[in-house]
């Protein structure tokens, strides 16, 4: 199967359905099922580094106002997730390693552990001003 690589949150978006345009310099004349695969790169929200979901490339159009080819997609199936490394353009992926899921519920208890959550920063202890121990003394001469 054709596949893509798009930023995590994108995948999610296309999945709960806010998402039904791809932005891209470049067009293909490939239509039909797209696997959506989630770059490696750690967004909030989304499980990094695994194909999620089958889209339906429906068609292309370029927009002279964003000087960019819309990708008009739907979303077809949610797969079982699959680790998947991502590549620039379409690529391919094997058939074999894509198993649909009809069940959300099902999908959602098994995405839920890969999903990336940042930690969140520790408040420093000394909240009087600025800690400035780190560091060196300087001595300014007039």
């Amino acid at each position: 199967m054709k596949a893509l690589s798009v930023r995590g949150d994108y995948v999610m978006d296309m999945i709960t359905g806010k998402k039904k345009i791809e932005y891209r310099t470049w067009q293909t004349k490939y239509r039909g099922p797209l696997l959506m695969c989630s770059t490696t790169k750690k967004v909030a929200g989304a499980a990094p580094g695994y194909a999620l979901c089958v889209v339906n490339l429906k068609s292309i159009e370029w927009s002279d106002f964003d000087e960019e080819f819309h990708w008009n997609i739907e979303l077809r199936d949610l797969i079982e997730p699959v680790p998947v490394k991502g590549q620039l353009k379409l690529f391919n992926v094997d058939d074999s390693m894509i198993t649909p899921i009809k069940d959300k519920k099902a999908w959602e208890a098994k995405i839920k552990p890969l999903i990336y959550t940042p930690k969140r920063k520790r408040k420093r202890k000394n909240s009087d001003g600025p800690n400035f121990s780190k560091f060196k003394a300087y001595h300014i001469v007039k």
